[in-house]
């Protein structure tokens, strides 16, 4: 059997996204979303939130940086990715999720409703996938 590294998650911003270059050019887009889970307590009902960091590379990450905005709901699908090192001679890790695909979803920041204006593109949840050719043309061009 194959061993399987999928993840799905939808979650709110925590922070405005970070972008970033390599040494070789490449972007990296790195933001954090809250994903809450509601459970019973008792009689009452408590929301529980989980964070997760997530790493958008290269042209993706470009293009939708300019909409990754404190409270704007996004849709990732991606895999899980450890990274260790050592520091003061400790073993550390950190787990993110790189994401290969991103979907705008309803939603931004207080900020944005109070400015009446919309960064991102229209309501109808624009999505991203990192699956484009080196043309620029995205594989799944429906004609």
């Amino acid at each position: 059997m194959a061993d399987l590294n999928h993840v799905v998650l939808i979650g709110r911003l925590t922070r405005e996204a970070e972008l970033k270059y390599t040494a070789g050019g490449q972007a990296v887009c790195k933001f954090s979303i809250a994903v809450n889970r509601r459970k019973k307590n008792g009689d009452q009902w408590e929301d529980e939130a989980n964070f997760f960091d997530i790493v958008l590379w290269g042209r993706q990450g470009e293009s939708l940086h300019p909409y990754l905005t404190k409270g704007k709901m996004v849709g990732v699908n991606g895999e899980l990715r450890q990274d260790r090192w050592q520091q003061d001679g400790q073993n550390r890790s950190k787990i993110e999720i790189v994401a290969s695909y991103l979907q705008l979803l309803g939603g931004g920041s207080n900020q944005e409703k109070q400015n009446n204006q919309s960064p991102a593109p229209s309501s109808d949840g624009a999505a991203y996938s990192s699956g484009s050719r080196e043309d620029g043309f995205a594989d799944d061009i429906p004609f």
